[in-house]
């Protein structure tokens, strides 16, 4: 029968090949050189646009040639370094950046379409933010409050509503303009939440209403500080519980280590116990 041990050891098994792919995969100089090349990449995308020398002109297909071998070179190299290669393009970002390679190699007249999606791959560079813990958090805080904000988004959505009908039905014959109907008038008081400008707007619609301050100070006060403080703390409230949870991943990963480290020194200690009488026996 089968220890435990040898049942995990059936597991993908991380070879010194394997060890070394993925030294090389996850070494700095080579994220660095995979980030220069993307930029380098950004570089010729936006070179296109302008009027070029005719010697520099006829080196960007060579060079974009370059990139693009680079990149088949890098997604294979990562693949060769997944352990469980059957689950290499469940991940998001392996499944884009194939795609965009993949892409590159098919031979088109017009390649901007590919050039642009190439230019995508800058957004890897968002994987430096598992490189810092903090901004990880960060992330994933943000993230798991989008659900969260998006009701309370709704909820400014009918404030706007409200306020530009009132808005459009007093307003218009003060500035057609501005409060024509219910859209234009929802983008005015948005204008109005990011106070630009915004008084010149209360002041115009003053000479005709002297009331309508109450208006404008009642939205600015819903919208400026009681929603903006209920997303900011939807989003504390997040990170909170991320760095909670952290900090129990972090609590668990550090007693299970010890627990691996005991049952080793367990296993030393059997057998330096069982050596002595295996050698009286022989």
């Amino acid at each position: 029968m089968s220890s435990p041990g040898q049942n995990a050891e059936r597991g993908p098994r991380r070879t010194p090949a394997l060890k070394a792919l993925q030294s090389i995969e996850s070494s700095r100089l080579f994220q660095g050189a995979v980030i220069s090349i993307i930029l380098l990449s950004a570089l010729t995308i936006g070179a296109k646009t302008y009027d070029l020398p005719p010697l520099l002109e006829r080196s960007l297909p060579a060079l974009d040639t370059a990139i693009t071998l680079f990149f088949l070179v890098e997604i294979l190299l990562r693949f060769a370094a997944c352990p469980r290669k059957h689950r290499f393009l469940l991940n998001g970002w392996n499944l884009f950046d194939t795609v965009i390679v993949l892409g590159s190699l098919v031979p088109l007249e017009n390649a901007d379409a590919v050039l642009i999606g190439r230019l995508l791959r800058v957004f890897r560079v968002l994987r430096l933010v598992s490189v810092v813990p903090e901004l990880r958090l960060l992330i994933n805080a943000l993230l798991k409050a989008i659900p969260r904000m998006g009701y309370i988004a709704l909820l400014m959505f009918v404030i706007f509503y409200i306020y530009g009908a009132v808005g459009a039905l007093f307003f218009a014959p003060v500035n057609e303009v501005l409060w024509g109907d219910i859209s234009i008038a929802m983008l005015t008081l948005f204008r109005v939440a990011t106070f630009e400008d915004w008084t010149d707007v209360m002041y115009e619609t003053m000479a005709v209403y002297p009331l309508s301050w109450l208006f404008y100070l009642s939205f600015i006060f819903l919208t400026a500080f009681v929603f903006l403080n209920m997303m900011v703390g939807t989003i504390l409230e997040v990170m909170t519980e991320e760095h909670n949870a952290r900090s129990q991943r972090a609590a668990h990963d550090e007693r299970q280590q010890l627990a691996d480290q005991l049952a080793r020194l367990e296993a030393k200690l059997d057998s330096l116990q069982r050596s002595p009488g295996d050698r009286e026996g022989a």
